[in-house]
């Protein structure tokens, strides 16, 4: 009668050992990727306004492009996780490379339609007229780093599935610090301006897919798999990939829907909402971190055809999300003292801020599920439920937010409408694994 409870208390912990292994590493190279932009605008904010402007506009163009491409990591996670956990590393590491080669593909793709729309583009945000040519240098050499932008996302989604996260976080700390010494090296040393900070970036995100191209390339040599592009895999990798962005272009409408309104509703308000939005996307990098260890640990088992392992893990990572959550939730009340006034001085902000960011702390429990059950769903290959159900998401959210500048309630309403989009999110994605269908097994789904 005590050896039950002690297996069950044994399987918990080396659970919760092995998502802390993943997560940590995961979430310390999440936090590195967007460091990046912030020490550009750093070294280029020295320059001048305008070009600080123009760097603002580029660096949102170029985020956008390759933020809608993340399931170049997410089904190459899934995919090779799966051939982990039946036993096949060739197969695993040769998914991997039709991952990357699709990047590759993809990347040539995105710079062939950017450099000759990049005034168009930058016309759209409606740049100034000092601000404009800035933003177009900053955009057409960025631009040629796409492609090894790409082949990172790609390659990070192979490592992951290795059930690897810290070699990716070691890539990250270290492009990160080559993209600190180039940018203070070329826009200063060398006179170079902006271009100089773009250049910088461009050769980082180079030797960062290097390096990454570097460990695939010789752990398929290692283990006997090919490195040619396969038709079969490429087209393969592509239609995992695709409801996975359309789930992706789901999310970003929602977030550029929540923007508009809170531009709709004055300066304080927008104002007060960009800062929210900044607090979420760092809590949620924490939370996607322990997603990420979902991903690779899910798809393991379902390749290995261990379902009660599955649903095992599902349920301690479930118990991580809500955890988590609560914590990030009483952190971002009890620390707002300390972090408000780094963000603004403005009286008419922060009594704007304050309401909604109480709505924010109050439903980061049921982010914390939310993103571990997504990353579940990810780790089981089932795109297609995800991007489903991110479009009834998009269907209920969209006419909610549209209507705060018509009832009111101001900035703390559009966050309790926020907070509607997580819970149908969370009761979606809830039904989803409560049902199984997502159990899977298998070396591919």
């Amino acid at each position: 009668m005590t050896q039950a409870p002690t297996a069950s208390t044994t399987g918990r912990r080396r659970h919760d050992r092995e998502i802390l292994a993943l997560a940590l590493p995961a979430f310390g190279a999440l936090v590195a990727e967007p460091l990046f932009v912030l020490f550009d605008s750093a070294v280029v904010g020295h320059l001048g306004t305008p070009q600080l402007a123009g760097l603002g506009i580029a660096a949102a163009l170029l985020t956008t492009a390759v933020s809608v491409f993340v399931f170049l990591a997410y089904a190459t996670t899934a995919a090779v996780a799966r051939r982990v956990g039946a036993g096949d590393l060739p197969a695993a590491i040769r998914q991997g490379m039709d991952g990357i080669w699709l990047a590759l593909m993809i990347g040539a793709a995105v710079i062939a339609v950017t450099l000759p729309t990049a005034p168009w583009l930058i016309g759209l945000f409606g740049a100034s007229e000092t601000a404009a040519p800035y933003a177009l240098t900053y955009l057409r050499i960025s631009s040629l780093g796409i492609p090894a932008m790409l082949v990172v996302l790609a390659a990070t989604g192979v490592l992951r599935g290795l059930q690897d996260t810290r070699t990716p976080l070691y890539v990250a700390i270290g492009g990160f610090g080559a993209n600190a010494v180039l940018n203070i090296v070329l826009v200063y040393g060398a006179g170079l301006g902006i271009a100089g900070s773009a250049w910088g970036t461009v050769i980082a995100q180079c030797a960062m897919a290097a390096v990454y191209l570097l460990v695939v390339v010789r752990g398929a040599r290692r283990h006997g798999a090919s490195l040619r592009p396969e038709a079969a895999g490429i087209r393969a990798s592509a239609q995992a990939g695709v409801p996975l962005l359309v789930r992706t272009l789901s999310l970003r409408a929602v977030l550029m829907i929540a923007t508009a309104v809170a531009a709709r509703l004055g300066d304080a308000d927008i104002a007060a909402h960009q800062i929210l939005l900044s607090l979420w996307s760092l809590m949620a990098f924490a939370l996607d971190a322990i997603a990420i260890a979902g991903q690779a640990i899910i798809g393991r088992c379902l390749g290995a055809g261990d379902t009660e392992g599955a649903r095992a893990v599902c349920r301690r990572m479930v118990l991580w999300g809500i955890v988590s959550g609560v914590v990030l939730g009483v952190l971002l009340v009890g620390a707002r003292p300390l972090f408000l006034p780094l963000f603004t001085g403005d009286p008419s902000v922060r009594g704007t801020l304050v309401p909604a960011l109480l709505v924010v702390a109050v439903t980061q429990p049921v982010a914390g599920i939310v993103f571990v059950l997504d990353g579940v769903l990810m780790g089981a290959g089932d795109g297609p439920y995800l991007a489903g159900a991110m479009l009834v998401t998009l269907a209920v959210f969209a006419p909610v937010a549209l209507l705060v500048p018509v009832v009111g309630g101001g900035l703390t309403a559009l966050w309790w409408a926020m907070g509607l989009m997580m819970g149908v999110r969370l009761v979606t994605l809830w039904l989803r694994t409560r049902s199984g269908r997502w159990l899977v097994t298998g070396a591919a789904r």
